[in-house]
């Protein structure tokens, strides 16, 4: 299955959520939801070859955007890849590690991702 076909599979079960997904060393967003984040986080929306909206940012920035999804009253459903699962011609399985719900007063995620809402939701 592409990396496409599996996100299209995941954002059929998590309609009403950005879903972040690891490709690499960035999170991707991808259609609609691409459109939205790219807003939300000024960060620049881009298209793939074959036209799909997409924008991203490094995996490693990850407790910098996520508050700023979850406070503009976003879901949001993070993929990652399960490289030890083996697939047939080492194709890459996703799925959805962890879900995020909007505007949630107490996040699970991270404790820097806890601090970074909190200290916004005082102020």
């Amino acid at each position: 299955m592409t990396i496409k076909e599996q996100y299209d599979q995941i954002k059929a079960q998590h309609l009403d959520a950005i879903i972040l997904f690891r490709v690499g060393d960035f999170y991707e967003v991808y259609y609609e939801d691409a459109e939205k984040a790219s807003k939300t986080l000024s960060v620049t929306l881009t298209h793939r070859g074959d036209g799909t909206p997409l924008c991203g940012f490094p995996y490693h920035a990850l407790d910098s955007y996520l508050p700023k999804l979850v406070r503009a009253g976003y879901r949001v459903a993070i993929c990652d890849y399960y490289p030890e699962d083996p697939t047939p011609y080492n194709e890459v399985k996703y799925g959805v590690t962890e879900t995020i719900p909007a505007s949630s007063p107490a996040v699970w995620y991270c404790e820097s991702v806890l601090y970074l809402i909190v200290s916004v939701s005082i102020l």
